[in-house]
């Protein structure tokens, strides 16, 4: 079916509508730090941002943050300013020999990966053994920056490829409100249904995501003619003649 110019005036209008509740929460959650901070002790010994220098040291606080988590972990993972390969980053933690290392049954995760991270190498084949461990996945179109929070109770946010902040509570509360605010307004991880294979899948996954065809291809290790060749299929099982409509097909008949 054509998107029509109304279709495209009430995207637009709930685009809008998403930027202006994001600006209402991250002011709530300014607030709420600062009547924290005003509440607190004036000298009560701790230690509330401690910076973490060099991409050594901030790989090893996410794998200290991730293996000490009791209840929850949660990611924003993005390509950009990467400070471990993406291997390294979805899996050191489980794939560890030493069962100290490995994060405790339980523990809730949430994972929210941009488009830059969906174009790096492996990424796809991380993503989806999390997915099968049961963890919880969402996609944003947005840019991110790197950050990692266990049990709301402490953070890493990066600043830059060398330089990152460890923030602890009452601190970590813009960002789990940040980290609440973003999961709201991005999609799922394109789960399965019946009509789709898992190669169609993640095909699809990343046509949302804006990769090329040649990026997909790459990432999937076929070649950019057999992508679109399954777009085109995919294309006819829907019964659109675009890739746009094939979008919107998708969102409204829950294959994400």
């Amino acid at each position: 079916m054509p998107t029509t110019a109304a279709d495209a005036e009430a995207a637009t209008e709930r685009l809008h509508a998403v930027f202006r509740q994001l600006g209402d929460d991250l002011r709530r959650a300014e607030a709420a730090v600062a009547a924290l901070l005003r509440d607190r002790p004036e000298d009560d010994g701790l230690v509330y941002v401690e910076t973490v220098d060099g991409p050594a040291a901030q790989a090893g606080r996410i794998l200290e943050l991730e293996t000490g988590a009791r209840h929850t972990f949660q990611a924003f993972l993005t390509g950009l300013n990467r400070i471990t390969p993406v291997p390294q980053t979805l899996s050191e933690a489980s794939d560890a020999s030493d069962g100290d290392r490995r994060a405790p049954s339980g523990v809730t995760y949430q994972l929210l990966v941009d488009r830059d991270f969906l174009a790096e190498p492996a990424a796809v084949a991380a993503l989806e053994e999390r997915v099968r461990r049961g963890e919880q996945v969402r996609v944003t179109d947005s840019p991110l920056l790197k950050l990692a929070v266990a049990d709301g109770d402490i953070a890493m946010v990066q600043l830059s490829p060398e330089r990152a902040v460890l923030l602890r509570q009452p601190l970590t509360t813009l960002v789990t409100e940040l980290f609440a605010t973003v999961w709201r307004h991005s999609r799922p991880y394109l789960r399965e249904v019946a009509e789709l294979t898992p190669v169609d899948r993640q095909i699809l996954q990343l046509m949302l995501s804006g990769l090329t065809d040649a990026a997909t291809a790459k990432q999937l290790g076929t070649s950019p003619r057999t992508v679109q060749r399954r777009l085109r299929a995919l294309m006819d099982l829907a019964s659109v003649s675009s890739r746009l409509q094939l979008g919107w097909y998708a969102m409204r008949n829950n294959w994400m």
